[in-house]
């Protein structure tokens, strides 16, 4: 019985009575719609759980790049992050089958339905790699801005694009279309623009402006080759330092404001573009012929990734979603 009642304790303690701060971190810059939402849901989440729940968000990259926000989450210096793309990859890579070039460039529903349709077997499988996945952003459709105006797909051998260092996605895009790979971290992209180093760089039309990447270049290839999403991750180990009713409220409240930060990416990214277009950019349209191109370009980059980087499950279930 001492036992029972001594296990009873500890276990009400192994919940600290303390509060939990959790320190999140993104590149994400104050005074966006995004950031806006994610304060929303921390101001809420703190009410809700009686101060026993807080955030402490760093926005605006001041923790670095996301590779080294994921560095420092998985050292303890942070407790988690939205990450995107290359970064969201690292933690489970069958992620990246939703952000394969050319896959839902024309369907942004179908993108967020494969999303959807997916997000047990992603949850799941992020839970066996050290994370929590609160929810997932559709951040929106990605297009590629240049220096140099290309007018079709052949046009686009010999740019030198940029790419996160070890985003085999890419990787296998740019091989296909023979561009030539530039690995820098995302805060570099903009000085190497301008220097040359770099003559194109991709993003949806919000991370554009917000980089100011528009005050670089002079094109905008009005052609998305992908769809990009993020994740809103925190470590299993602070996960499990807070009660499971707190726990429940975080879920609820954080897909309440993902839910609302996905519907004003659509507005936001429209918005976007028409700001790049009052601005000077150049939109460059490409032919039906480039369309047929992309397909193939598609099944070629499938063919470089299956079975490495993506399991033949994630890619038949992407294929069944288009």
């Amino acid at each position: 019985m001492k036992q029972i009642i001594l296990l009873f304790i500890l276990t009400l303690f192994s919940y600290s009575s303390f509060s939990q701060t959790i320190k999140l971190a993104t590149i994400v810059p104050k005074g966006t719609s995004w950031a806006k939402t994610l304060q929303k849901m921390a101001n809420e989440i703190k009410e809700k759980t009686d101060d026993k729940v807080k955030f402490k968000i760093y926005y605006g990259g001041v923790q670095g790049d996301e590779p080294d926000v994921l560095r420092k989450t998985r050292i303890g210096q942070l407790h988690g992050g939205i990450f995107t793309g290359k970064t969201l990859g690292d933690v489970f890579s069958d992620v990246r089958a939703i952000e394969l070039p050319f896959n839902y460039y024309q369907d942004e529903a179908k993108a967020l339905a494969a999303i959807a349709k997916n997000e047990k077997y992603f949850s799941e499988n992020i839970k066996k790699n050290g994370f929590v996945n609160l929810g997932f952003y559709g951040i929106g459709k990605v297009y590629v801005v240049s220096t140099k105006k290309v007018e079709n797909i052949n046009q686009m051998k010999g740019i030198k694009m940029w790419a996160w260092e070890g985003d085999r996605i890419i990787e296998a895009m740019m091989n296909s279309l023979g561009l030539v790979s530039i690995p820098l971290a995302l805060p570099d992209v903009l000085t190497s623009l301008s220097t040359n180093m770099i003559e194109s760089a991709y993003a949806p039309p919000l991370g554009i402006l917000a980089l100011q990447w528009q005050s670089k270049v002079k094109y905008l290839i009005n052609f998305p080759t992908a769809y990009t999403i993020g994740s809103l991750l925190i470590t299993n180990e602070k996960w499990d330092k807070i009660k499971p009713a707190h726990q429940k409220i975080v879920e609820e409240i954080s897909l309440k404001y993902i839910d609302e930060a996905n519907k004003l990416a659509v507005v936001d990214n429209q918005n976007a573009m028409e700001e790049l277009k009052k601005l000077g950019i150049e939109f460059v349209e490409f032919s039906k012929e480039d369309l047929a191109n992309a397909e193939q370009i598609r099944k070629d980059v499938i063919s470089k990734l299956e079975g490495k980087v993506l399991s033949k499950y994630i890619i038949q279930s992407i294929e069944e979603s288009r």
